[in-house]
C-alpha cells in the first residue's frame, strides 16, 4: 500500500529522524539533493513544496525565471543507510510555480506524463520495466585533462594486468581473464561480499533483489538484478541502485562506475531494458505469434526499431556510450529482433508463462537517465502500435557472423553521440505526442549534450600521439 504524508510523519517520529533529504534528478540523469532539518519539515511540505533555484541546474531555467518547487512523493520515503545522522529520503517531482504543473524539463514529470499518455490512448493501463544496469568496481581511479597532459589510470586488484605485479611476493594470481569474468566462484570472484552488501542495502530501502553475479568484464564488472515494476517506480529504483552501488563500494574501499566503456579491450556495461504493456491485469504482449508474442508486441518492437537512432540520444547519452556500440564486436548494434539470440538488439527471452512475456531492448546503457530512457522507449513502442509498424521477419542467425551482403541489409544503431543527437533533432514527434516530452525540453537536452560532443571533439588524445607524433 502506498505511503501517505501521515505515514511519513509517523516514520520520522519512529526513526527519530534528524534530517529530511529531498531528491530530484536533472535531465542528465544525476540525482541532486537538499537537506531540511526535521524541525523545519512538516505536512505542509507535501502540499506547498520546497523552493529552490532552478537556474543553477545545468540545462534548466534561466536566471530570469529560476524559482522552482520540489514536491515530495510520500510513497518514496526511505531511510538513508549511509548518513551518520538519521536521515529520511524523499524523491520529489519538480513543479513550475508559474502553472503548478510538473516542470517540462523534469525527468520524473516526463515519466509520469508517459504513464498517463499510455492510459489516455486506451492501449493499456500499465507499462512494466525491468532494467539490468551493469557496472565496474575498481580499487581506485585517477585522470587529468590539461594543455600539457592527458591520462586516466585504473587501479584494480582484479584487473588482468595485475598478474604481473609482485605485491611483495604475495600476488595470489586468482583473477578473471579479460572477458572471462562471467560467473566464477571465489577466490576468482573476489567481489561477492561487496555485492551481497549492496543487495542487503537495496532491500533495506525497499528495492527487491532477484540475483547478483560477476559479469563478463574481468576487471570487476558486476550486475545486480532487481525486480521489474511500473515505469516511474522502476526509474526511482534504478536511481536507488546507483546510489547504493556507489556508496557501498566506497565504504568497502573501492570505487564503482556505470560508464559504458571504462576499459579498452574488455566488455562494456549495458543496461538491457525488459518491457511489457498490461491492461486490466492481463499481459498484452503475450499471444500466438513469434516466440509467443502478440501482434501488439511486434508492433511495439517495430516502433522501437523505427525510432532507435533517435532513441540512442537518450538511451546512450554519452560520447563514451559509442565506445561500446561498435560494429564488428559483440555489441547490440544490429536493429533486429529474435528469440533468445543475444546478437540482436531486441530479444524475446524464453519464459515459462505468458505473464512473463516481454521484450528486451539491449542497446541502452546505464548512463541513460532512467526516467527519460523508459519514457522514450514506451513512446516509441506506442507509436509502433498506433501506426502498426511491423518489424519484419525475426533474425535467428548469429548477427555477428553474417555474409557481407546480408550484413549490409540490417540497420544499426548510431555510431556516435553526434549522429544520435542529429537523429533526435530530426525524429522526435513520437516523443511529443500527448505533451509527454516538450519541444523545449528536447532542444535543451540536445544543446547540453552537444557541449559534450564538442569537448571530446576538441580533445587531443594519447592515441593520436601514439599514431602521429613521429610521422
Amino acid at each position: 500500500m502506498a505511503k501517505t504524508a501521515d505515514d511519513v510523519m509517523d516514520l520520522i517520529k519512529d526513526q527519530e529522524v534528524k534530517f529530511v533529504d529531498l531528491r530530484f534528478c536533472h535531465f542528465m540523469g544525476k540525482e541532486q539533493h537538499v537537506s531540511v532539518p526535521v524541525s523545519s519539515f512538516d505536512e505542509d511540505k507535501f502540499e506547498e513544496g520546497h523552493a529552490f533555484d532552478g537556474s543553477s541546474i545545468r540545462g534548466w531555467k534561466g536566471i530570469e525565471a529560476s524559482d522552482m518547487l520540489l514536491m515530495p512523493d510520500p510513497d518514496s520515503a526511505r531511510m538513508d543507510p549511509f548518513t551518520q545522522e538519521p536521515t529520511l529520503i524523499l524523491t520529489c517531482d519538480v513543479v513550475d510555480p508559474a502553472n503548478g504543473k510538473g516542470y517540462e524539463r523534469d525527468p520524473r514529470s516526463v515519466a509520469k506524463r508517459a504513464e498517463a499518455y499510455l492510459k489516455s490512448t486506451g492501449i493499456g493501463d500499465t507499462a512494466f520495466f525491468g532494467p539490468e544496469p551493469e557496472f565496474f568496481i575498481f580499487d581506485g581511479v585517477s585522470w587529468e585533462t590539461s594543455m600539457d597532459k592527458s591520462f586516466f589510470k585504473v587501479s584494480s586488484y582484479r584487473g588482468h594486468w595485475s598478474n604481473k605485479e609482485d605485491m611483495e611476493g604475495r600476488n595470489p594470481g586468482f583473477r578473471p581473464a579479460v572477458k572471462g569474468g562471467y560467473f566464477p566462484v571465489a577466490p576468482t570472484d573476489s567481489l561477492n561480499d561487496v555485492r551481497a552488501a549492496m543487495c542487503l542495502c537495496l532491500e533495506e530501502q525497499g528495492v527487491p533483489v532477484e540475483v547478483h553475479h560477476h559479469e563478463v568484464g574481468g576487471a570487476g564488472q558486476c550486475e545486480i538484478g532487481t525486480k521489474f515494476s511500473t515505469l516511474v517506480k522502476r526509474a526511482d529504483w534504478t536511481q536507488i541502485l546507483k546510489y547504493t552501488v556507489w556508496n557501498v563500494a566506497l565504504n568497502w574501499g573501492h570505487t564503482a562506475t556505470f560508464m559504458p566503456k571504462p576499459l579498452v579491450g574488455d566488455n562494456g556495461s549495458g543496461m538491457h531494458v525488459h518491457q511489457s504493456i498490461w491492461k486490466d491485469g492481463k499481459n498484452l504482449f503475450a499471444g500466438n505469434g513469434y516466440a509467443g508474442l502478440s501482434e501488439m508486441a511486434l508492433y511495439y518492437i517495430g516502433g522501437v526499431i523505427k525510432h532507435a537512432r533517435a532513441l540512442n540520444a537518450i538511451t546512450n547519452p554519452t560520447t563514451n556510450s559509442y565506445r561500446r556500440l561498435v560494429p564488428g564486436f559483440e555489441a547490440p548494434v544490429k536493429l533486429a529482433y529474435s528469440a533468445r539470440n543475444r546478437s540482436a538488439s531486441l530479444r524475446i527471452p524464453y519464459v515459462a508463462s505468458d505473464k512473463a512475456r516481454r521484450v528486451e531492448v539491449r542497446f541502452p546503457d546505464p548512463m541513460a537517465n532512467p526516467y527519460l530512457c523508459f519514457a522514450a522507449l514506451l513512446m516509441a513502442g506506442i507509436d509502433g502500435i498506433q501506426n502498426k509498424i511491423h518489424p519484419g521477419e525475426a533474425a535467428d542467425k548469429n548477427l555477428y557472423d553474417l555474409p557481407p551482403e546480408e550484413n549490409a541489409k540490417i540497420p544499426t544503431v548510431c555510431s556516435s553521440l553526434e549522429q544520435a543527437l542529429d537523429s533526435l533533432a530530426a525524429d522526435h514527434d513520437f516523443l511529443t505526442a500527448g505533451g509527454v516530452f516538450s519541444e523545449d525540453m528536447i532542444q535543451a537536452y540536445i544543446d547540453v549534450k552537444r557541449q559534450d560532443v564538442e569537448r571530446v571533439m576538441l580533445a587531443v588524445t594519447p592515441e593520436e600521439y601514439d599514431m602521429y607524433y613521429a610521422q
